[in-house]
């Protein structure tokens, strides 16, 4: 057992000990060698279950990276440039004036197509070309390219879409070919997971506290007008089956080896596995937009697909990674070959954890 191994252990089973947690799983990758594989906790508190290391969670926008990582080796294949306009590949996207949005504005977060219409509903989600018809008919909220604000549904159909559009099959099944089969976690890295393996996940539940703090922020957020309350982040939502079982790329349900390790493969270091070479790798993790998020108000640094730096670590601009709402954090770091990811069900309104776990890990550079 490695010390990393070791005090990430400590971490995690204090902090399911404190209460703070319910369940957990934490997976670090250092030059493709695997440093950290712990679990803690339950996965379901209903009936006892344990976090194995196989657990999948559902982790909401973590998946993000995922996404991006199909489209990144669809591109390394020549299927369409960072620079090709969407509605090149998708013509009804063009409609309203979108159709200066380029591949390289909705990987930065800057297209301007934030939002899905205040009606739609959970059950919409689950519905692709619904949610493709209703995308395609949005109109821009800013000029592209112009500012950054979070695309959080939207970019997940967009890329996906794109993805069907030049492939000719979803997001869900390229994914497989070409990312987690293999990185040999077609298993524990899915979109739309089957039903019959739904028994593997872990139960989500909300932090005690988390729906008043969401009902005590004013209303006139631009959060709030990117689409209605029902499709925010919460265990209601993440534990039901018909969102567990749809292509939604704008999260995912996986492991935290499973994506510790394609965040290791992005960065080459999983023997016989190429999904990008070193200059992609040095193009979609350099910073590509940047400024105030204009629907949550932090300022925000974007590669392709991903987010750059590090929460609680300054100057960390060698790594690229994705936050979960709930707490779920991954990310590669080009400059020190580490590959992090941490899952749970509890899901809370900070990073806390996170921030700990990957104190713990950036100390793992220099073990031997």
């Amino acid at each position: 057992m490695t010390d990393t191994q070791k005090q990430v252990q400590t971490a995690i089973d204090r902090m399911v000990d404190s209460g703070a947690e319910r369940g957990m799983q934490v997976a670090v990758y250092r030059h493709g060698e695997l440093l950290v594989d712990a679990v803690a906790g339950v996965a379901d508190p209903g009936t006892g279950r344990p976090v194995t290391p196989g657990t999948v969670f559902y982790n909401f926008s973590i998946g993000k990276a995922a996404t991006s990582t199909v489209a990144h080796v669809l591109a390394e294949r020549g299927a369409f440039g960072y620079d090709t306009p969407v509605a090149e590949l998708w013509p009804e996207f063009a409609a309203h004036g979108k159709g200066g949005v380029t591949v390289r504005h909705v990987l930065t977060h800057s297209a301007g197509v934030p939002g899905v219409p205040a009606d739609t509903s959970v059950e919409d989600l689950c519905d692709w070309e619904s949610m493709c018809a209703a995308i395609a008919d949005a109109e821009l909220w800013w000029e592209p390219g112009t500012a950054v604000g979070y695309h959080a549904y939207t970019f997940g159909y967009i890329i996906g879409e794109i993805v069907r559009r030049v492939t000719g099959k979803p997001i869900s099944q390229v994914l497989q070919e070409v990312v987690t089969g293999p990185l040999g976690v077609a298993d524990e890295l899915y979109f739309g997971m089957p039903v019959s393996e739904h028994g593997r996940l872990a139960q989500l539940e909300d932090e005690a506290g988390s729906a008043d703090t969401m009902a005590g922020l004013p209303e006139d957020l631009p959060m709030f007008k990117a689409g209605p309350l029902s499709l925010f982040p919460t265990a209601g939502l993440g534990n039901r089956s018909d969102i567990l079982a749809a292509d939604i790329p704008a999260g995912g349900k996986t492991s935290a080896r499973a994506m510790a390790r394609l965040y290791a493969g992005l960065l080459g270091d999983v023997p016989g596995v190429r999904l990008i070479s070193p200059e992609r790798l040095n193009e979609v993790t350099a910073v590509g937009a940047e400024g105030t998020d204009r629907i949550f108000g932090n300022e925000s640094s974007w590669g392709l697909g991903y987010s750059i730096g590090l929460p609680g670590v300054e100057g960390a601009t060698s790594a690229f990674a994705m936050g979960g709402a709930g707490g779920s954090f991954a990310y590669g770091d080009t400059a020190t070959g580490i590959a992090f990811a941490m899952t749970k069900n509890r899901l809370t309104m900070d990073f806390a954890a996170a921030i700990e776990l990957i104190g713990i890990a950036t100390g793992a550079t220099t073990e031997i």
